[in-house]
């Protein structure tokens, strides 16, 4: 089965996305980059925020999932990064390559497909 880490803009999930709800939705109808889950199980394991501009301490957050999922037996196989990060955040490739760099997991780039093309059409 896979565990989905979920990985967004500090500012854009405080601020704009209150809830990460597009993520959730697109992950529970396998929408977007969740699609390739479709006929897999998976669940999402949890939801980090990258820690706040530059993305500097995005390296220790992820060892603090590992460490509070130790207990519980539970650890990410996959994450995704949010349009939150990927398709907004000056610091985004920093991020990304921090992220695939000390994670040791597969990091897909992107979750939800609910952008608007235009935003007043």
């Amino acid at each position: 089965m896979e565990k989905i880490l979920i990985i967004g803009c500090r500012n854009t999930m405080d601020d704009v996305c209150i809830g990460c709800s597009r993520c959730l939705v697109a992950f529970n109808r396998r929408e977007g980059q969740f699609a390739r889950y479709k006929d897999k199980e998976a669940e999402v394991l949890g939801i980090l925020n990258c820690g706040g501009c530059p993305g500097a301490s995005i390296v220790q957050r992820l060892a603090q999932v590992k460490l509070w999922n130790v207990p519980l037996q539970e650890q990410p196989t996959v994450i995704h990064i949010g349009p939150c990060l990927s398709d907004h955040c000056t610091h985004a490739d920093d991020v990304i390559t921090k992220i695939q760099a000390k994670s040791g997991l597969e990091v897909v780039e992107g979750t939800h497909p609910y952008m608007p093309e235009k935003i007043w059409s």
